[in-house]
């Protein structure tokens, strides 16, 4: 397994690893409507079950492929979202997974949290090609995924009682997006 470097610093943000203590934060996030509709329910309705969903989630994913999840904060120490390489069964690919607070949405976050997460997996992983999944109607993800260099390359069911999702991909190039 090869370390997950962390943090990750941007102009406006530090990426780290998701931490027990960041319970309260993941209860409030993985509740917000718009994760829920785009999403889905991770079952998150307590701080015991936010505690079960680092651990088993972001945490095990560090341990066992060097990436996950990781939480967003503004430089004052404020998380305001969800950015990181995600492993899925049936894609060759990592994934690029990321949800911000409603709050923070349209102010360049996702961009900038999206772009230093594409560099470190392009430099530190050796990673050549990301996948991402989204909604086919969320416009916002899609949008991001287009700006960040993604296309896309077909419709799929993430598990079979999953509505269909969009499929997109990007080379990571060395003229890839960096911080954006």
């Amino acid at each position: 397994m090869i370390a997950i470097a962390t943090p990750l610093d941007t102009p406006r943000l530090q990426l780290r690893t998701l931490e027990l203590r960041d319970d309260r934060f993941i209860l409030q996030l993985l509740n917000q409507a718009s994760w829920l509709r785009f999403i889905g329910d991770r079952k998150v309705h307590s701080l015991t079950d936010a505690q079960r969903y680092i651990e088993t989630g972001p945490q095990a994913s560090y341990r066992q492929h060097g990436h996950g999840l990781l939480l967003v904060q503004q430089r004052d120490g404020t998380p305001i979202g969800l950015c990181g390489l995600l492993r899925r069964e049936g894609l060759d690919d990592p994934d690029l997974g990321f949800a911000l607070l409603d709050a923070y949405n349209g102010q360049g976050y996702a961009h900038e949290a999206a772009a230093a997460v594409l560099a470190d997996g392009r430099s530190r992983l050796a990673l050549t090609r990301v996948l991402a999944i989204t909604a086919p109607d969320n416009l916002l993800s899609i949008r991001l995924l287009l700006k960040l260099g993604f296309a896309f390359e077909r419709q799929l069911q993430v598990t079979p009682a999953a509505p269909l999702s969009n499929l997109y991909a990007t080379i990571l190039a060395d003229d890839a997006p960096r911080n954006g």
